[in-house]
């Protein structure tokens, strides 16, 4: 592992993620951890809304962190729920959920273990 510091001026956000109508800015985790982790900031990409499939991941640890706007999601067992500015989120491993919609201006950071990991469309 080694030491690393993500600067906004050198790492911008990209379109090619996981989800098309987001953005993200990956923040070094990755190749800092040897692949044990990944972190990125993700935003809402204008003019794009959200997919609403059912999906679930095989992680071990995940958690999102609001930093602007607001989330919905509805998570099996769980129902509907609503992350606004300043929530924490973690979300089991392997549990079944969809995005319903989130707003313009959302920025959230989100941590996950390990660094590559799938998503199974459900």
């Amino acid at each position: 592992m080694q030491f690393f510091i993500s600067d906004p001026a050198t790492s911008a956000f990209s379109a090619d993620g996981l989800r098309d109508y987001f953005e993200y800015r990956d923040l070094g985790v990755k190749q800092a951890t040897d692949g044990r982790a990944v972190a990125h900031i993700i935003r809402a990409r204008g003019g794009h809304r959200a997919g609403g499939e059912w999906h679930q991941h095989a992680v071990q640890f995940q958690i999102y962190y609001v930093l602007k706007g607001w989330i919905t999601f509805e998570y099996e067992g769980r129902g509907v729920v609503t992350a606004k500015e300043g929530s924490c989120v973690h979300q089991p491993p392997g549990i079944r959920h969809r995005e319903i919609e989130h707003s313009a201006d959302l920025e959230l950071l989100e941590v996950v273990l390990p660094g590559d990991f799938t998503t199974v469309m459900a």
